[in-house]
């Protein structure tokens, strides 16, 4: 039977004395939805001196629309992201992959900053903010900083925030992307409800019946969350036919490292990685050929 390691707890009120308790202490983990936190801890993969409660900070829950982008609180739920009618008019991918998540009692507890801050190869939303070149806001009693989330993830269980850091908001822009189509699809041991084999996370823009802009992030096949960059490079200014994504997609292998684990062998990873490229690609297509999300 998993038991808790003893730690000692503190409740912090606001995100200022959150960040005063991380500036003077060290060994500390920051709870949140605590879906992932507990059961690590129960596990034996940390062992924290202290542990840092700020589910109970209300100012980090909100989801809002600036008109140039979408700002979400780090602890809004997946639920909540799933509920949202801006969500799913503005960042519809967010919506696709929150619609996956897990089950709806996971959904309830589960937040957008600690599946970004657990680090996990598979993080769901990972992919459509990789998508959307999203940043992140961190604090510290020594100020703010905004972290592009390609710069985010270091590798497993490694991000980019300092120990004395706080995640407090996630910043999505709409720029560039305007009307794309976009396409999302996890594939896991039971649909939905499992890490990740491999999820991937599609946008596609077409002007003049050409590719002029493409995003390509998946999870669960190299140490992080990552843009398939190579097969992106070499879809723009193509025409968006079977052909053309038939051999883009097999570039996929220069930008995954895929590993053989209890989910899955590697050279499964692989073979679906570069099937999903392809056929999410057609989907998108089809969404930016029918005007797409504003």
């Amino acid at each position: 039977m998993y038991r808790l390691p003893e730690y000692e707890y503190y409740k912090a009120l606001s995100v200022e004395d959150a960040v005063k308790f991380l500036a003077e202490r060290r060994d500390v983990k920051v709870l949140a939805g605590g879906t992932d936190l507990v059961l690590d801890m129960k596990t034996g993969r940390y062992r924290p001196k202290y542990v840092v409660d700020i589910s109970g900070i209300s100012s980090l829950k909100y989801i809002r629309d600036t008109g140039e982008s979408l700002h979400v609180g780090a602890l809004t739920t997946i639920q909540e992201l799933l509920d949202s009618s801006i969500v799913a008019e503005k960042t519809p991918l967010l919506r696709l992959v929150a619609r996956e998540f897990a089950y709806w009692q996971i959904r309830n507890m589960a937040t957008i900053g600690g599946n970004l801050c657990n680090a996990s190869p598979a993080a769901d939303t990972a992919p459509p903010l990789l998508v959307y070149e999203a940043v992140v806001k961190a604090v510290s009693i020594r100020g703010e900083r905004f972290i592009p989330i390609t710069d985010f993830f270091l590798g497993p269980r490694q991000i980019a925030l300092a120990p004395d850091e706080l995640l407090v908001e996630v910043i999505v822009p709409y720029r560039k992307l305007g009307k794309a189509g976009f396409a999302y699809t996890k594939i896991g041991r039971r649909r939905g409800h499992d890490m990740s084999v491999v999820a991937v996370a599609v946008a596609l823009k077409l002007e003049d019946g050409v590719i002029s802009d493409v995003r390509i992030a998946l999870n669960s096949v190299a140490p992080k969350p990552v843009r398939a960059y190579t097969v992106e490079r070499a879809l723009v200014g193509k025409k968006p036919t079977l052909e053309v994504f038939e051999e883009a997609s097999k570039l996929v292998v220069k930008d995954i490292s895929p590993i053989t684990d209890v989910r899955a062998p590697a050279e499964y990873r692989l073979y679906l990685s570069k099937l999903l490229v392809r056929e999410l690609l057609l989907e998108a297509t089809k969404g930016a050929y029918r005007g797409g999300f504003e």
